[in-house]
């Protein structure tokens, strides 16, 4: 009887997996959301060992205004949001390198001006207009249309075949940037290459997380990954499983409980990194007992009980 039980519950679950892909939205989806899922943790990569995470947010947020110039002028999205994306890392760069300012700094001042266009234009827009503000700054993958999935696999298909080519060069620029200058790679073709690829993603992303949430794509499967692996192609590997497993338990979450997608999946990709800081064979909270007086108290820690004793 427990048997027939089990075996009826394991059919309704498979069942209720099976059902929703019975309709075209969701096989749109869930084919946006794997290339998603693999083409974000694969950047990301690259953004985390390098530690740009702040550029990518820069990026990111920099496409809502040629998202909204783009609409206001009829012309494709995905065009606006990429040469916005370029053109905000070339503003950070010519502010980084004709003037004092850091590079932190200038991110900033990029990221808040071109988000502040983005929005204001987008309000203005929606004074003769019908646009949903949050479907740029959240994600709607349920919505996605044939032509998000085309575009979608073309930015994926560029920018994984650019890897996967250019792979040899790109590790030893992201681990030793003046080793690979001093042998004479073109370490600024790389430097636009890999900023091309991270607006291409975020543009690829942009309907299935949004915006705003694109950075926890980008970044909370790598620095899981990154908890569990050596070697950067190891690491790239477990990211784009963990991301893949991301995307698509969010959209199946989205779908069945009326969710927003992008938040849906960016808690799935964070509940996969807690696991990996608490459980990482290597650098997990858990696995890594504390042994008394094997390691020194922290600086916070001490300056706290000192406090105390007096």
């Amino acid at each position: 009887m427990a048997e027939v039980v089990l075996a009826l519950d394991w059919g309704s679950g498979l069942d209720a997996l099976i059902e929703p892909l019975q309709l075209a939205f969701m096989r749109r989806s869930l084919l946006v959301a794997v290339m998603v899922g693999v083409l974000c943790a694969v950047v990301g990569c690259y953004l985390l060992v390098q530690r740009m995470a702040l550029l990518g947010d820069a990026i990111s947020h920099s496409v809502l205004a040629g998202v909204a110039i783009a609409f206001g002028l009829g012309w494709n999205l995905a065009v606006g949001a990429f040469v916005a994306g370029l053109l905000s890392a070339g503003l950070i760069d010519w502010i980084r390198t004709r003037s004092p300012i850091k590079e932190d700094a200038a991110m900033g001042i990029v990221l808040s001006g071109f988000f502040a266009l983005g929005i204001a234009l987008i309000t203005a827009i929606q004074k003769s207009n019908k646009i949903d503000l949050n479907h740029f700054l959240f994600g709607n993958l349920l919505a996605v249309t044939p032509e998000d999935v085309r575009d979608t696999a073309i930015a994926a298909a560029v920018v994984l075949v650019a890897v996967a080519l250019f792979y040899k060069e790109l590790h030893f620029y992201t681990f030793d940037r003046l080793g690979a200058e001093a042998s004479g790679l073109p370490v600024h073709v790389l430097d636009l290459g890999l900023t091309a690829a991270i607006a291409l993603t975020i543009v690829a992303s942009m309907k299935a997380v949004g915006v705003v949430l694109v950075l926890s794509m980008l970044i909370a499967p790598p620095a899981a990954a990154y908890l569990l692996a050596t070697r950067l192609h190891h690491m790239m590997a477990i990211a784009s499983i963990l991301g893949l497993v991301s995307s698509v338990t969010g959209l199946f979450l989205s779908y069945s409980y009326n969710l927003p997608s992008g938040p849906a999946i960016v808690l799935v990709a964070s509940v996969l990194f807690g696991l990996a800081l608490l459980l990482s064979p290597r650098h997990g909270v858990l696995t890594q007992p504390r042994h008394v007086g094997s390691r020194p108290p922290s600086p916070l820690w001490r300056e706290l009980r000192s406090l105390f004793r007096r």
